[in-house]
C-alpha cells in the first residue's frame, strides 16, 4: 500500500481566515466566539456563536460568484484555493486521477429555511441557483469543476464527524492506488436561526451569553454545552512518491484512519466512549501504530458534559499507563464547534501540531474534573516531541472517526 502525506492546508476559522492565522491564534489561545451578528440574537436562548468575519474572497471569486454561492459552499472554496496553492498543485496534467472529498454536516439550512418561507407567501420565483448551492454534495462539486478534476468527487455527511471521514475516506483513495491525490475536508455554514434554536432544543449549547470568549470550556468542570461555530478545512493529501518526485513541501504523513458506530443512542455517546474507543484503536491498527508512539490527541472536546467525560475515559482505556504521558487538547475552545468542518479544521491543526512540534492549548480550563484526569494542555500552548498524533470526531447518529498523522521521515 502507498503512503499518503499532506502537502497543502487550507483554513477559514473563527480565529482567523487563513490556516497559518488560525493556527497562530488557536496557539495563542486566541478566541473567535462572540455574540452573533449573523442575526438578531435577542430572542434566543442562547447568542452567542464562532462567526466568519471579514472573509476576503476577491483573490479567488468573482463578484458574482460569491453572490450565487451558499455560505458553506463559499467557506470550501475559499479554503480549497488556499490549500492548493499552499501545496502547488493547482495546476495539473491528469484529472483523472486527481479528486474531492469535502464534508458537509447540515449544510444550506439557512437558505432552505428562508426560501421555504419565501414559497409558502407567495412571493416571487426561487433563485435560479438555489437548489443546486443547497445540496450538501455541491462543496465539492463547485471545487471539482473549478479545477477541473475528474477523479472521485462527493460528499460526506455524519454529523460532526463529516470533516474527519471525508479525509479518512480520501486517504483510503490514495493508498489504494485509485487516485494520486486529493482534496479532502470539511464545510459548514450553520449559525442561522434555526440552527442555534435547534441545538438550544436539545440543551447542548452554553448559555454563558455574557461571557462569550469563555464560553466554550472543554474539559472543564464548569463547561456547560458548546459554542456553534463555521467555516472550513481542506487538505491536500497526496500519493508520497508522486510528492517527492515533484518536489513538494510535505507537511506530515496521514498514517492511519479508524470509524466506528455506537449503536447505542442518536444523540448520546456510548458509556466510556466505547465507540471512540474502537475507532482510535483501528486508526492505529490501520498505521500499524504502537499505542506509546502517539504523543498528542486532538479530542473532539466539545465542551459538553458526557462527551467531555467519556472521550477521556476511551482514552484512558486505549493507551493504559501512556495516557498519562499524552497531552491531549480540545481547540474548540478557540474556534467553538463547527460541526461538519470541525474535524477538518482540527486536523489542519493536528497536523502543523506535528509539523512544528507544537502542542495547542485547551483554553479556558481553570478547574480540573475529577471525570477528566488526563493532561488537557492548559491555556498555554507547549513545545513537545510529537512523533504520531490523533485528531478525533464523533457525531450525533453515533458515528466516530479518526485520523492518526506521523511526523515524516
Amino acid at each position: 500500500m502507498r503512503r499518503v502525506v499532506i502537502t497543502g492546508l487550507g483554513v477559514v476559522a473563527p480565529n482567523g481566515n487563513a490556516a497559518q492565522a488560525a493556527w497562530t491564534a488557536t496557539v495563542e489561545g486566541c478566541s473567535g466566539i462572540d455574540r452573533i451578528s449573523l442575526f438578531d440574537p435577542t430572542p434566543h436562548r442562547v447568542q452567542i456563536a464562532g462567526e466568519i468575519k471579514n472573509l476576503q474572497v476577491n483573490h479567488c471569486l468573482s463578484e458574482a460568484e460569491d453572490l450565487s454561492l451558499t455560505r458553506f459552499v463559499r467557506f470550501a472554496a475559499v479554503a480549497a484555493h488556499e490549500a492548493l496553492h499552499d501545496s502547488g498543485l493547482a495546476s495539473i496534467s491528469n484529472p483523472e486521477r486527481y479528486g474531492c472529498i469535502i464534508g458537509v454536516g447540515m449544510g444550506s439550512v439557512n437558505d432552505i429555511a428562508q426560501q421555504s418561507f419565501v414559497g409558502a407567501d407567495g412571493l416571487p420565483t426561487l433563485p435560479e441557483n438555489f437548489l443546486p448551492f443547497a445540496l450538501q454534495n455541491m462543496a465539492a462539486g463547485y471545487v471539482a469543476d473549478r479545477y477541473g478534476w475528474r477523479g472521485p468527487c462527493y460528499c460526506k455527511t455524519t454529523a460532526c464527524a463529516s470533516g474527519t471521514h471525508a479525509i479518512g475516506e480520501a486517504f483510503r483513495l490514495i493508498r489504494e492506488g485509485s487516485v494520486d491525490a486529493m482534496l479532502a475536508g470539511g464545510a459548514e455554514g450553520g449559525i442561522t436561526p434555526l440552527g442555534i434554536a435547534s441545538f438550544a432544543a436539545l440543551r447542548a449549547l452554553s448559555m454563558s451569553n455574557q461571557n462569550p470568549k469563555e464560553a466554550s470550556r472543554p474539559f472543564d468542570r464548569d463547561r456547560d454545552g458548546f459554542v456553534m461555530g463555521e467555516g472550513a478545512g481542506m487538505l491536500v493529501l497526496e500519493d508520497y512518491e508522486h510528492a517527492r518526485r515533484r518536489g513538494a513541501r510535505i507537511y506530515a504523513e496521514l498514517a492511519g484512519y479508524g470509524l466506528s458506530g455506537d449503536g447505542f443512542h442518536i444523540t448520546s455517546p456510548q458509556e466510556r466512549g466505547a465507540g471512540g474507543r474502537r475507532c482510535m484503536q483501528m486508526a492505529l491498527q490501520s498505521g500499524r501504530i504502537p499505542t506509546d508512539e502517539v504523543d498528542y490527541i486532538n479530542a473532539h472536546g466539545t465542551s459538553t458534559r458526557m462527551n467531555d467525560q467519556y472521550e477521556s475515559e476511551a482514552i484512558l482505556d486505549l493507551f493504559g499507563e501512556h495516557a498519562q504521558r499524552l497531552s491531549v487538547s480540545s481547540t474548540k475552545g478557540v474556534t467553538g464547534h463547527c460541526m461538519g468542518a470541525a474535524g477538518a479544521i482540527e486536523a489542519v491543526f493536528t497536523t502543523l501540531a506535528v509539523h512544528q512540534q507544537l502542542i495547542p492549548p485547551t483554553i479556558n480550563y481553570n478547574e480540573p474534573d475529577p471525570l477528566c484526569p488526563l493532561d488537557y494542555t492548559p491555556n498555554t500552548a507547549r513545545r513537545k516531541r510529537v512523533r504520531v498524533a490523533l485528531s478525533n470526531s464523533f457525531g450525533f447518529g453515533g458515528t466516530n472517526a479518526s485520523i492518526a498523522i506521523r511526523q515524516i521521515s
